[in-house]
């Protein structure tokens, strides 16, 4: 990458499943890549039942909608950033009918007052037996 584009990586996030970082700054956007609910140093995703062959039994996503917020917190504040300053969200459901009410109510905690751009999407699954996914733009520095 060209010297104006610095790689994050944060100590607090759950760790990639793939060669990725956490995040890229470019100049004063911060580029996170998808975000999860998994924990740092574990397998263990917050809420989440899994059989002996690792498919998902039974889930909260109440659980992944707070983890997932935190590790991307996480991720911001490790790059200089912060919860205030995401500009543009993108979401990722594996259930949007069952997911959605709850997910939505728990967004409009977490962004009271100012809250990012956001797109809402269902998709087959992901990579890790979750049930959502974040990809967010945020800024750094001034505004």
């Amino acid at each position: 990458m060209s010297s104006d584009s610095a790689r994050v990586d944060s100590q607090k996030a759950p760790e990639p499943v793939g060669l990725y970082p956490h995040a890229r700054r470019v100049g004063n956007l911060l580029f996170l890549s998808g975000v999860g609910p998994r924990e740092r140093g574990t397998k263990k995703i917050p809420g989440v039942e899994l059989d002996a062959e690792g498919n998902i039994v039974s889930y909260d996503i109440e659980a992944q909608c707070h983890s997932v917020f935190r590790n991307v917190r996480y991720i911001l504040e490790d790059a200089g950033s912060s919860w205030d300053k995401l500009v543009d969200v993108t979401v990722y459901l594996t259930d949007m009918k069952k997911d959605f009410p709850t997910y939505n109510r728990l967004w409009a905690e977490y962004f009271k007052d100012d809250p990012p751009c956001r797109t809402t999407l269902e998709i087959n699954r992901l990579p890790t037996p979750i049930a959502i996914e974040l990809k967010c733009i945020a800024t750094i520095g001034g505004e």
